[in-house]
């Protein structure tokens, strides 16, 4: 069978889950689950990314990802590779943590994105690993339901909308509407063509994109970013090393790796220099 068609353009919502290699766990405690997350933080403030909902479980994980950019896979090389190369070192392990491709779905974010929030936090439960989704801490119910603090990365305003205009009775209606979630029906019955969960007419508009003559990649004005500068010019333009590369960062353009290259230090290097920025903002 052939493998499903990637289909990537600004404001697509995709549900992804990548698992571990020979189905073997892909987390051993919890400083790699917060690894793991770091990760997506990043690759969430890089890429533009709008994460709405996630899950980490043992072999693999859950994500509702929307995409401004139109750059899933450029963010998913980031997220994948960032932390195989942790958790290898961090083991003292070689090759690979995830088997082969990761799996995206395109979902039409009008009639299943509740539904796949719901599905997704409520994964620990379904495996009886938890017996509720507020006992499972490595998902992002606690966040969206006001029992943790959610991570600036973590976008809930739009979850919780739907169900009223107060956050405190909306996050009421949302921990009732998870909760109601254990013996509903799931949402995959609406998968179509393995890459697509919505009805037919959002399948054509999808198919329509393939087909059509408007490039996949095009980013709406308002939404796109000033090409990057050079490296040299963030170096030049900067009154230390550090502000270039926190400027560099902020641009898009580069990776962590990239930018640990041209300054000669290790990108772990690197994230904790843009770390120490973002605590000082």
């Amino acid at each position: 069978m052939a493998r499903p068609l990637r289909l990537e353009f600004a404001g697509a919502l995709y549900h992804i889950t990548s698992r571990g290699d020979r189905r073997e766990d892909i987390y051993e405690d919890d400083a790699d689950r917060a690894d793991f997350l770091a990760v997506l933080g990043e690759v969430c403030d890089q890429h533009n990314w709008v994460c709405h909902a996630y899950c980490l479980m043992s072999s693999h994980y859950h994500l509702l990802v929307e995409t401004p950019e139109g750059n899933l896979s450029q963010g998913m090389r980031q997220l994948n590779g960032v932390y195989t190369q942790h958790f290898n070192r961090r083991h003292r392990r070689a090759g690979h943590v995830f088997q082969g491709r990761y799996k995206a779905i395109l979902v039409d974010k009008n009639d299943y994105l509740l539904e796949l929030a719901r599905y997704i936090v409520l994964n620990p439960v379904r495996a009886q690993m938890v017996r509720s989704a507020k006992d499972w801490p490595w998902s992002s119910y606690r966040a969206t339901a006001g029992q943790a603090r959610a991570p600036e990365w973590l976008h809930t305003e739009w979850l919780l909308a739907a169900f009223g205009r107060r956050k405190g009775k909306a996050m009421d209606a949302y921990r009732r509407f998870v909760a109601e979630g254990r013996n509903q029906p799931s949402p995959w019955q609406g998968l179509r063509n393995q890459v697509y969960l919505g009805d037919e007419r959002f399948v054509e508009r999808m198919q329509r994109r393939i087909d059509g003559e408007k490039v996949l990649s095009e980013i709406p004005m308002t939404q796109r970013r000033p090409q990057a500068k050079t490296l040299a010019y963030y170096e030049r333009k900067a009154g230390s090393r550090d502000e270039a590369i926190v400027s560099a960062y902020a641009s898009g353009g580069y990776t962590l790796k990239e930018i640990g290259e041209y300054f000669d230090l290790h990108y772990s290097r690197v994230s904790r220099i843009l770390s120490r920025a973002k605590g000082k903002t």
